[in-house]
């Protein structure tokens, strides 16, 4: 009988620990909340400003803190001439400074007030290489799109 009792008790101690495992792993496995509410909001309001179109070759929407920078690339279809079009969404006087290159010194974009998308056109050959910049005003919410011209 004994035997038999030791047999239960390492099977219980053994269930009490897989379920305290399992509990550990779900807690820490779930998603946690984004540290600031603003982002969602201004992830909207870009999205918004800047929709996807069907016939993009690319979009992103990405959050960047105060004095961050942050390189995007895309991969184009061939080669040709494109439209880049970018809007940016933050606190009152944040900017970006969005540039092409290391050498293109880029376009400054505002963040905050009334905001339009600014488009510029580009000559890209199988990629595009955005920089973006942030000022010390942060965090902002950056969208791109990119679309073959004409």
């Amino acid at each position: 009988m004994s035997g038999e009792r030791g047999r239960g008790a390492v099977l219980h101690l053994l269930a009490v620990v897989i379920l305290a495992v399992g509990a550990t792993w779900w807690w820490r496995a779930a998603p946690r909340q984004a540290g600031d509410p603003r982002l969602h909001h201004w992830r909207l309001n870009a999205e918004q400003l800047l929709p996807d179109a069907g016939d993009q070759e690319a979009a992103s929407t990405v959050a960047l803190s105060a004095g961050s920078g942050h390189e995007e690339v895309a991969q184009t279809t061939g080669t040709g001439e494109y439209v880049v079009s970018v809007v940016c969404a933050g606190d009152t006087g944040s900017r970006v400074r969005v540039s092409l290159g290391k050498v293109d010194t880029g376009r400054g974009v505002r963040c905050s007030g009334v905001r339009t998308p600014e488009m510029f056109s580009v000559g890209l050959a199988g990629s595009l290489h955005l920089r973006i910049n942030v000022d010390e005003v942060g965090p902002v919410v950056f969208r791109y799109t990119l679309q073959r011209a004409g």
